[in-house]
C-alpha cells in the first residue's frame, strides 16, 4: 500500500509518496524536490516497434532513440524482410538515421512466410543482428498479404529449427477468418493455434505480441516462464474500444488487434501491474501520415514512440505499482531474451507537459498518441 504524508513550508503545502523500504529495489530512487517528483530507472527498451523506411524512418526513429536503448524491429516493409540480408542492409538503413550522438540499437527481426527455410534460421541466428522470427497470419494487419497460411504444414521445419536455435517466434496473434468477430480473434488465435502450437512444440519460445484480452493474460499466466511472454502497448492499458467512436470515429484510436473491453483493459493493467516477469514492453508504434488515418479507409495503428514511456508511467502510477515500472519497462524483455540489462538510466519528473497536436515533416504530418493532451511524467536522459 502507498502511503501519503502532508509536508508544509511557509509558501505551500504537497504530498510526498512514502514507499515501504522493501518495495525499493535496485537502482529504482524515488525523489520529491518541491511541487516535483523524480524516478530514475534503468534505460527501457522497446521490444515491439515499427519504423517503416525511407522518409518515414528518417522522420521518426529520432523518437524512439531518445528514450529506449535497443528496439525489436519489426519486418512488415514492402517488400517485407524474409532474409537476413534484408535484415542487415534494413539495419544500416536504421543506423544511418540515428542522430550523431545516438547509441540506440535495431534488433532485427525476420517476416515468417510460408517459404522460410531451416536454413535461413540458422544464418539469421549466425549473423548476431537478427533476434526473432515474426509471425504474422496472413491479411492480419498492415502489410501482411505476404503472411503464413500453413503453419502446421509448411512452416513445422523451420519452427523446429527456431527451437533448435532459442530464436523467438513473435505472434500477432488473431486468426484472418471473416467469419469470426474482429474483438474474438485473439481469443479463437489462442484456442486454435497458439495452444496446439506450445503443446507441439513446449521448447519454442514465444512473444504474444500486443495482447489485448484477459484470456490473452490468463494463458501467458499459465505457461511456464522463459517459455512464453507477451508484450504490452500504452493503448491497450489506456483505452477500451469506446476511445474509437467516443466524439465521433476516432481514426487515430484505431489499431491492430483493435482495442477491446473495458473488462479487458483492466485485467492486463493488473497483470502488468503486479510485477509479473511474463510481461513487458512493446510500444507497437505504428506511424502512418496523417491523410492515410483520416480518410475513407483509413490505416491501423498508432503512434506512440514520443509518449509512450510517460503513458506507462501514468498506468503504474495510477495503479500504485510505480516500484514495478523499471522491471516492465528495463528488466523483463532482455531477461527473456537472454540479453544483458542496460546500464545508463533515465529520470522520470513529474512535470506536466502538452503533447503535440501533431509532428510535420516534409511528407506531411504524423499524430501522436493523446495529441493536445497533458500528461503528467516527463522522461528526460541522464
Amino acid at each position: 500500500m502507498v502511503a501519503f504524508g502532508t509536508i508544509k513550508t511557509p509558501v505551500l503545502s504537497f504530498k510526498v509518496l512514502k514507499l515501504p523500504s522493501s518495495r525499493i529495489e535496485g537502482s529504482r530512487r524515488l525523489k520529491c524536490k518541491a511541487s516535483k517528483m523524480e524516478l530514475t530507472i534503468t534505460q527501457p527498451d522497446d521490444w515491439h516497434l515499427h519504423l517503416r523506411d525511407g522518409e518515414l524512418l528518417q522522420a521518426v526513429v529520432p523518437h524512439s532513440a531518445s528514450c529506449f536503448g535497443r528496439a525489436i524491429v519489426m519486418p512488415n516493409l514492402k517488400p517485407p524482410i524474409t532474409s537476413t540480408a534484408a535484415a542487415v542492409a534494413y539495419r544500416d538503413s536504421i543506423l544511418k538515421a540515428l542522430p550523431a550522438d545516438s547509441d540506440f540499437s535495431p534488433l532485427m527481426t525476420l517476416y515468417l512466410t510460408d517459404t522460410t527455410s531451416p536454413r535461413e534460421i540458422k544464418l539469421a541466428r549466425e549473423s548476431g543482428v537478427v533476434f526473432a522470427v515474426k509471425l504474422y497470419p496472413a491479411g492480419a494487419t498492415t502489410n501482411s498479404q505476404d503472411g503464413v497460411t500453413d503453419l502446421f504444414g509448411k512452416c513445422l521445419p523451420v519452427l523446429e529449427e527456431m527451437a533448435e536455435q532459442s530464436m523467438p517466434l513473435l505472434v500477432h496473434g488473431e486468426v484472418t477468418d471473416p467469419n469470426v468477430d474482429v474483438f474474438d480473434r485473439e481469443k479463437v488465435f489462442i484456442d486454435t493455434i497458439l495452444q496446439p502450437l506450445i503443446q507441439r512444440l513446449p521448447q519454442l519460445k514465444v512473444v504474444m505480441e500486443h495482447i489485448t484480452t484477459m484470456e490473452a493474460v490468463r494463458f501467458v499466466e499459465s505457461c511456464s516462464y522463459g517459455s512464453v511472454a507477451a508484450t504490452v502497448t500504452p493503448q491497450h492499458l489506456l483505452l477500451n474500444r469506446n476511445a474509437i467512436f467516443q466524439g465521433g470515429l476516432q481514426p487515430h484510436n484505431y489499431c491492430l488487434p483493435v482495442l477491446k473491453r473495458e473488462i479487458h483493459r483492466q485485467a492486463i493493467v493488473s497483470a502488468v501491474t503486479s510485477g509479473n516477469k511474463k510481461f513487458f514492453l512493446g510500444t507497437d508504434s505504428a506511424p502512418h501520415e496523417k491523410r492515410r488515418k483520416e480518410c475513407a479507409c483509413g490505416c491501423a495503428g498508432i503512434y506512440n514512440a514520443p509518449v509512450a514511456i510517460s503513458l506507462y508511467a501514468k498506468v503504474f502510477e495510477e495503479a500504485g505499482a510505480l516500484d514495478k515500472l523499471e522491471a516492465f519497462t528495463s528488466f523483463n524483455g532482455p531477461d527473456f531474451y537472454g540479453l544483458p540489462r542496460n546500464t545508463s538510466k533515465i529520470k522520470l519528473t513529474r512535470t506536466p507537459w502538452k503533447v503535440p497536436e501533431s509532428f510535420s515533416f516534409s511528407f506531411g504530418d504524423i499524430v501522436p498518441m493523446s495529441a493536445g493532451e497533458t500528461l503528467e511524467w516527463q522522461p528526460s536522459s541522464i
